[in-house]
């Protein structure tokens, strides 16, 4: 989150960040615009509504499990990195080694505010830890993650395709969806924004008009 002055702060106790609660809910509403998308105003009837409100539940739900899958992948291969590296560090013989090593595992930008002392200080932390896993391993926090990255997709779905069930003017409803969608991606981009300490408006303004160029390229090429 960040705070009213605008420094960025850590968001803690959650499972999934804003980030990537926004980003799922950002593909998942590109996924669902390619459906109402495809819809005509002029020619569609109520089976043709019918099929895409089927299609689109039917897609977001498959791909929700296989963001679901890649989201439990992810943290296996990230945690099995960092038992790799606690290892290395453990094994160096030389401090050199065992510092470059740590350097690795810092993010972007935090190596040039550790001296040698502190990275020496590390390097023995790690080193009186127990001997690490051999492999990684999931915990129901990583569970959760994945049931909630499912969901943020399949239910990004419903806000968007709802107008079609409440009225048989296709036009209508595609005019109420349209706009429903706009608001979605303005928000998503307006979370992240605010979570990466960017400009709120203009960059979700971009997002919108970026989300509105890659579901139309999505449509054009038959997605």
């Amino acid at each position: 989150m960040t705070s009213k002055s605008g420094v960025v702060q850590i968001e803690t106790g959650r499972i999934l960040d804003p980030q990537t609660r926004s980003s799922e809910i950002l593909f998942g509403l590109i996924m669902v615009l390619t459906f109402t998308g495809s819809l005509s105003v002029a020619t569609s009837s109520r089976e043709d509504v019918q099929a895409m409100f089927i299609g689109a539940l039917g897609c977001n739900l498959a791909w929700g499990l296989i963001d679901a899958v890649m989201y439990v992948t992810a943290m296996l291969v990230e945690r099995g990195r960092m038992l790799a590296l606690a290892r290395a560090v453990r094994s160096s013989a030389q401090p050199e080694e065992a510092r470059g090593f740590v350097l690795y595992a810092l993010p972007d930008g935090f190596a040039s505010l550790i001296d040698t002392a502190q990275l020496d200080a590390i390097v023995q932390r790690v080193r009186a830890q127990p001997e690490p896993a051999r492999y990684p391993g999931l915990t129901l926090r990583d569970i959760g993650g994945a049931v909630g990255v499912l969901l943020l997709v399949f239910f990004s779905t419903l806000p968007v395709v709802l107008p079609f069930l409440f009225t048989e003017d296709t036009w209508r409803a595609m005019r109420w969806s349209n706009g429903i969608a706009l608001v979605m991606l303005f928000w998503t981009a307006y979370i992240q924004a605010r979570w990466g300490g960017l400009r709120r408006i203009p960059f979700s303004l971009v997002m919108v008009a970026l989300g509105a160029v890659l579901v139309a390229l999505t449509i054009a090429l038959g997605g």
